[in-house]
């Protein structure tokens, strides 16, 4: 009995609470899983009914029942509605929308290009094969650890006639254990950074995770990251609490991780298999092939490599994974390759701060091979060309330093014949000569080169009368020009042909291709030790820069890239290998890295993320030749030590023409390379761009003066005057080794 001081209000709220709840569990059968039922909610229809007994409820309860009516209706209809977007075959579309397709090669080839990667451990990521590939089991990766998971109980197996068929495949890890270290100097020795661990790896898929632009990830924030997980931040870490999470950098074990688990039965979470009733359905269904082109006929690939720790090689260098480091290289030789080969000295871990290379070390040394092409991109290379070469890096002040025997170990030239190169293809040997004509193909713009014409003289000329006209070549023609001397004498076909260059080289030999305006910043151990291929971002472009690329030799990778790329008119441009890797799914295999790992300035110069750019702030690639007068206090207060510390590599884009030092212009490498700083000097007075410190009768007997020198120091000049100390035997490297004689 209620209670006779209860208010209406508290009359209708017992009433209200004594109502049937709103819903009620029905249970369903679930096909294929006898003894179990799911459990489901649906209206109470009870409840429904008696929202007429509710104050007010002649007016409110139908237009209710009515809402609640029609909201079941368009439920039941979006959860029984198929998913047209989320058949296996529906064709994908490319991220260059409105382009022509560039795919040549089936489904059943694509299948065999993704297995042979992964199985030659060249796919160390946890990210998942494009659901489009179909493959119908998850392959076994080998660079990937075991996640210890067994194989699920029976009853949870969907029955096989239920195919998953909405998301991608998933590699299953069988590889070793990894083991993720803390690196830092040991005091009190934390003048410099430790050298890293012999063998490591960098775990790209947590680089990704705190460095990707995709993500809206500031390369300020990737650049601490690497500094801290790298131990660079040597004796200067300020951050405080565990920072285990940013750990990137790992070492294999020995022994395989997967622990005696049953991966034979194991059904991973999702596996893709392709639905086909009918056995006469295309294989290819849902592919767009480029047009007038027939598929590739079934690949012929090498067999698959082993992936092993680099604690269980016999021998420090992996022959399967040769540490080169490729330039490539046409005209006199400047300041730009000698500053590139300077920074590989000051940061790699070389040997030349030891006397002599231990026989039993286990660090495996890497090389530099600068590519030379002799003469204009046409032309075609002299009988003597490789005396010639060495002719002129002999009489170049800035390349010949570099034939002193103390570097004769890890810095080799190399002459550049394109034939014989392109002749080392299989993949293109027998066809690219068709294409001759049209080599030179950058985003499908096509620079002709007219053939050698013979010479008919004409018999006038021949009886010694002055009847013909000769046409004196134009050295300053872009078919003949070597190298570029400014922004309007640009050398176009010389970039063109790097741009193939990089892959022949790296598909050819193995390694690391660079573009010559590129520094090293750090050692690139952990780099090597990740066996994937890549190259980095187009900065806001989700495209590739293949400034930086690294391919494995004879890998099906480059296979796939080399017949795709003679198929569409022998393009290596970056925006077409894009392409090549969008409308093939094969975008995986050739990781499209965060571009803070390498060009730390290019998202502020083209003004994206300035609210909190990293250190320097380059508004513009020239501020590293000529720093803006407000910062210009920062390179020489920070040195090298402040430059985008933690990145690999800095890509300084071209200006070819802007010297590092514009006040000493030359080698400044001390008595040991006097000869090539005199020939230097020498010749900048002869040509009149002599400054203050040229101008004595004898450039190294003359006392060079401070006031000679530029005030404030651009970036450009004070790295380059960091890696001419160390070799002078002024200073260590970055890593605190002197250099040894």
């Amino acid at each position: 009995m209620l209670p006779t001081n209860s208010t209406v209000e508290e009359k209708e709220k017992l009433i209200r609470g004594a109502q049937p709840p709103w819903t009620k569990p029905i249970l369903l059968r679930i096909p294929g899983v006898p003894g179990r039922r799911l459990r489901v909610l649906v209206p109470n229809a009870s409840r429904l009914h008696q929202l007429r007994f509710l104050r007010n409820g002649r007016r409110r309860g139908p237009l209710l029942l009515c809402c609640a009516f029609v909201a079941v209706v368009f439920t039941i209809i979006i959860l029984t509605r198929k998913p047209h977007s989320q058949d296996w075959a529906q064709p994908w579309q490319p991220i260059h929308t409105g382009d022509p397709s560039t795919l040549i090669f089936g489904r059943e080839n694509l299948q065999r290009i993704w297995e042979w990667e992964i199985a030659s451990g060249h796919y160390p990521s946890r990210r998942s094969i494009p659901r489009q590939i179909g493959l119908k089991d998850p392959p076994l990766n080998p660079a990937l650890p075991a996640q210890g998971r067994k194989a699920a109980p029976s009853r949870y197996r969907p029955p096989p006639e239920v195919v998953t068929t909405s998301a991608d495949t998933d590699t299953l890890g069988v590889g070793p254990k990894r083991v993720y270290i803390d690196i830092q100097s040991a005091p009190p020795n934390v003048a410099y950074p430790p050298r890293p661990v012999p063998g490591s790896v960098a775990d790209m898929d947590i680089v990704m995770k705190y460095c990707d632009f995709n993500e809206n990830k500031y390369v300020r924030d990737c650049l601490e990251i690497l500094r801290l997980g790298g131990g660079l931040d040597n004796g200067m870490r300020v951050r405080r609490g565990s920072m285990d999470d940013w750990k990137y950098i790992y070492v294999e074990t020995a022994e395989n991780s997967t622990d005696g688990n049953d991966y034979s039965t194991h059904q991973p979470n999702p596996i893709h298999r392709p639905v086909t009733t009918d056995h006469g359905t295309d294989p290819n269904a849902g592919l767009e092939k480029k047009a007038e082109v027939d598929w590739e006929p079934q690949l012929r690939l090498p067999p698959t490599l082993q992936h092993r720790p680099s604690v269980s090689l016999p021998e420090p260098c992996d022959p399967e994974n040769p540490r080169i480091f490729h330039m490539f290289w046409t005209g006199p030789f400047t300041d730009k390759p000698y500053l590139a080969l300077m920074s590989f000295l000051f940061t790699q871990n070389t040997g030349i701060h030891l006397k002599d290379w231990p026989a039993d070390a286990r660090i495996c040394r890497p090389q530099f091979w600068l590519w030379i092409n002799p003469g204009p991109a046409a032309a075609v290379p002299n009988p003597s060309a490789m005396h010639d070469m060495y002719e002129q890096l002999k009489a170049s002040p800035w390349a010949a330093p570099f034939l002193h025997p103390r570097f004769k170990d890890v810095v080799q030239f190399k002459l550049w014949n394109t034939t014989e190169q392109l002749d080392g293809i299989p993949e293109l040997k027998s066809e690219w000569r068709a294409l001759s004509d049209t080599l030179f193909n950058s985003g499908g713009h096509i620079i002709n080169v007219p053939k050698k014409e013979e010479k008919v003289e004409d018999q006038a000329a021949a009886d010694g009368n002055s009847t013909t006209t000769t046409t004196k070549k134009d050295d300053n023609d872009m078919l003949n020009r070597t190298g570029s001397k400014s922004s309007s004498e640009y050398d176009r076909l010389s970039v063109i042909l790097s741009d193939m260059a990089r892959f022949v080289l790296c598909h050819r030999f193995g390694g690391v291709y660079l573009d010559a305006d590129t520094i090293f910043l750090r050692d690139w151990e952990e780099l090597w030790g990740w066996k994937g291929a890549f190259a980095y971002r187009w900065s806001r472009l989700p495209k590739y820069n293949t400034a930086v690329l690294r391919m494995h030799k004879g890998s099906a990778l480059g296979t796939f890239l080399f017949r795709t790329a003679l198929k569409n008119g022998l393009d290596f441009h970056p925006m077409s290998v894009s392409r090549y890797t969008a409308d093939a799914q094969t975008e995986g295999l050739l990781l499209r890295l965060p571009d803070a790992l390498f060009d730390s300035a290019w998202l502020n110069t083209e003004f994206y993320q300035r609210d909190r750019p990293p250190q320097p702030y380059f508004e513009e690639f020239a501020n590293f030749f000529d720093t803006p007068g407000r910062d210009s206090a920062a390179p020489q207060a920070l040195g090298f030590e402040g430059f985008f510390r933690g990145a690999y590599s800095y890509h300084f884009h071209n200006f070819w023409w802007k010297p590092f030092d514009p006040s000493r212009n030359w080698p400044d490498l001390g008595p040991r390379f006097a000869a090539g700083e005199r020939a230097a000097r020498e010749a900048l007075r002869a040509d009149g761009q002599a400054t203050g410190a040229d101008k004595g009768s004898d450039p190294l007997t003359d006392k060079d003066s401070v006031w000679d020198d530029k005030r404030d120091l651009d970036w450009s000049t004070v790295l380059k005057r960091t890696f001419e100390s160390y070799i002078r035997g002024e200073r260590p490297n970055m890593y605190g080794e002197w250099i040894q004689w």
